[in-house]
C-alpha cells in the first residue's frame, strides 16, 4: 500500500514498515492518517508470516501528534470526540497486534507523536530526536498520550512532561524507560536491524502468547498475574515452537523453528 500520507513496505521477510509520509504537516496524526493507519492496522493483524512491524516518519519529524490548526478549524464537542476515538483506535491495534512493533524514531515526537513512542512496544530513537507532550503550552492538557506515558515513565517524570509541556532529549528519554536504545542518526536504521533479528528469529506463537501476557498482568495484583502467567507458560508449552525448543536444549542444539 502506498499514498500521499502513508507507505507500507515489506523491507525483509515477514516484517512490515509502516511510514507516516506527511513530513509538511509533521506527519501530524489526522483524520485520514488515521484511518489509514488503522486499516493497515486492521490487515496486519490477519497477516499471519508477520513477525515484526517498525513505525518511522518520513522528514524531519516522527510524528507532531493532532494538528491544531485543524483542531482550532473545528469547535465542535463531537468532531473532537470523533478524533480522539479515532486515534484510541489505532493506539489500541498497536496494543493488541500479536507482534512486536518498534518505532524508528528520527526527529521529534510530541503530543500524540510522543504517545505513539510509548504505544508502541519497543522504540529505537536517533541521538537528535526530542519528545514532549506539548498540548499543555497551548491550553490543552495531553490526557490520552498520558495513558502510555505513564505506562512507561515513573509517575513524576511523566507529570512533569505533562505540565510543562517541555522537551526531553534521546538520553533523557532513555533513562526515562520511553526508549531502549538511543544512536547516532546514522546508525538507527542499524539498529532497528539488530533488534529485528534478535525478534525474527524467534517463534511468532511465543511472542504473541508473551505479548498479550505481558500487557494483561501489568496491572493486575500479584496472585491474580502469576495465576495468568502460569497458565499462559502451560498453554505455551504446549505449542510445537515450544516442544522444539525444549528438545533442542536437551540434545544440546539450535532450535529448529520453521
Amino acid at each position: 500500500m502506498s499514498d500521499s500520507l502513508l507507505n507500507v513496505v515489506r523491507p525483509r521477510a515477514g516484517v512490515v514498515e509502516v511510514v507516516l509520509n506527511d513530513p509538511g504537516r509533521f506527519n501530524a496524526l489526522g483524520g485520514e492518517m488515521l484511518e489509514q493507519l488503522i486499516a493497515t492496522f486492521k490487515d496486519l493483524a490477519l497477516d499471519e508470516s508477520l513477525r515484526a512491524v517498525v513505525i518511522a516518519g518520513n522528514g524531519k519529524a516522527f510524528c507532531a501528534g493532532h494538528n491544531l490548526k485543524d483542531m482550532a478549524a473545528h469547535p465542535e464537542l463531537q468532531w473532537y470526540q470523533a478524533l480522539f476515538a479515532q486515534c484510541t483506535r489505532f493506539m489500541l491495534s498497536i496494543h493488541q497486534l500479536p507482534v512486536p512493533v518498534v518505532a524508528k524514531v528520527q526527529g521529534i515526537a510530541t503530543a500524540a507523536g510522543c504517545q505513539l513512542v510509548a504505544q508502541c512496544d519497543l522504540a529505537v530513537a536517533s541521538e537528535e530526536a526530542r519528545f514532549a507532550v506539548s498540548g499543555i503550552q497551548y491550553g490543552l492538557f495531553c490526557s490520552t498520550p498520558s495513558v502510555p506515558l505513564v505506562r512507561n515513565v515513573p509517575l513524576k517524570k511523566a507529570m512533569e512532561m505533562l505540565v510543562t509541556g517541555e522537551f526531553v532529549s534521546a538520553q533523557d528519554a532513555l533513562q526515562a524507560g520511553l526508549l531502549n536504545r538511543v544512536v547516532a542518526s546514522d546508525a538507527v536504521d542499524a539498529e532497528v536491524e539488530r533488534l529485528l533479528d534478535a525478534i525474527v528469529a524467534k517463534p511468532r506463537i511465543s511472542l504473541a502468547r508473551g505479548k498479550a501476557l505481558l500487557y494483561a498482568q501489568k496491572d493486575m495484583g500479584l496472585e491474580a498475574a502469576y495465576q495468568l502467567a502460569a497458565q499462559t507458560m502451560a498453554i505455551n508449552m504446549m505449542d510445537a515452537a515450544a516442544q522444539e525448543g525444549a528438545q533442542a536444549f536437551a540434545q544440546k542444539r539450535p532450535p529448529r523453528w520453521e
